[in-house]
């Protein structure tokens, strides 16, 4: 089981889709002592992994003492989920390993230089995130990344797979944008789910060929087809979020799937899989999974009717 500690959502970059991008939000944060007793909370439970994420969890000037702490309370496992400018200097990575994290996550947003800076809004950093993979591969510890998949990223895809084979990355897991909090109205940036799936078809079958372990965390199944094997469900391993906001489960939660349509029903998957995201449903309707299922539509996008032959 793995407890999922989101710090605080300030951080060092302006992604454009981020959902905590506004003042507001990045001000949001959990105190020292409200993550230690997290930490706590997590091993009477029976948590034995824990994640740091945000925002930025590598500006937190407290993250080796928690880091320290979380190891001395006898997690197993300790993550760091970060877009890894601050991991680009190799003294800041040691200090984290020696610390007790021993698996990273980078978020690299785009893999070409231009697409990434516009993404990230700020010049510069993407030789910092390059340097943080090569660093995370040269010392052996297996760097996952995490892929953003919206409109003007999906169709980069096979090659920023190619991309992180080359630079020594075998781990990768897709994440499809979300319509949520501050990027709620930024409709544009997502796209439908079947125009990015022949995407992800060719970089699955890139990795199968190379040995890479590449995972769709979003995207249903259904809309996989022979594919689905690259299908990951993280809740159902068992996650506890820990937010500034709230704590949850993250089963059920509008992080992940949580609905299902009446074309779910008597799915081959029905009972693994954890349904679509709400804002998915609110903004692109039931049509595709309606139609993989040789079905018709029962929820309309927002705003448009029901179509019916």
């Amino acid at each position: 089981m793995l407890l999922d500690v989101i710090l605080g959502y300030d951080c060092n970059l302006a992604c454009d889709y981020c959902t905590a991008v506004s003042p507001a939000m990045r001000a949001r944060t959990l105190a020292t002592a409200q993550v230690l007793a997290a930490l706590q909370d997590g091993r009477r439970d029976g948590f034995e992994r824990v994640s740091f994420t945000g925002g930025e969890p590598t500006i937190r000037p407290d993250l080796l003492g928690l880091v320290r702490a979380a190891a001395g309370l006898g997690y197993a496992s300790i993550k760091v989920q970060s877009n890894g400018l601050v991991l680009a200097e190799p003294r800041n990575l040691d200090r984290l390993r020696e610390a007790g994290v021993d698996r990273f996550h980078v978020s690299i947003h785009a893999h070409e230089r231009e697409a990434y800076e516009r993404i990230v809004q700020r010049a510069g950093t993407h030789a910092a995130m390059v340097r943080a993979l090569r660093n995370l591969v040269e010392r052996g510890l297996d760097p996952t990344a995490d892929v953003i998949l919206k409109a003007d990223t999906f169709a980069r895809l096979p090659a920023a797979v190619a991309w992180l084979h080359e630079l020594g990355v075998r781990s990768v897991h897709l994440w499809f944008v979300s319509l949520t909090d501050d990027n709620r109205d930024n409709v544009a940036s997502m796209p439908t789910m079947t125009d990015v799936v022949p995407a992800m078809r060719s970089a699955f079958a890139f990795a199968r060929a190379h040995g890479m372990d590449v995972r769709s965390l979003h995207v249903p199944r259904c809309l996989l087809g022979d594919d689905h094997v690259h299908a990951w469900d993280p809740a159902a391993e068992g996650v506890r979020v820990v937010s500034p906001d709230a704590t949850f489960d993250l089963r059920g939660s509008r992080l992940t799937g949580q609905r299902h349509v009446p074309a779910c029903m008597g799915c081959s998957f029905e009972s693994h899989c954890p349904g679509i995201r709400a804002d998915y449903l609110e903004h692109r309707g039931d049509g595709e999974f309606a139609a993989a299922r040789g079905q018709p539509a029962t929820l309309a996008p927002r705003g448009l009717p029901v179509v019916r032959s």
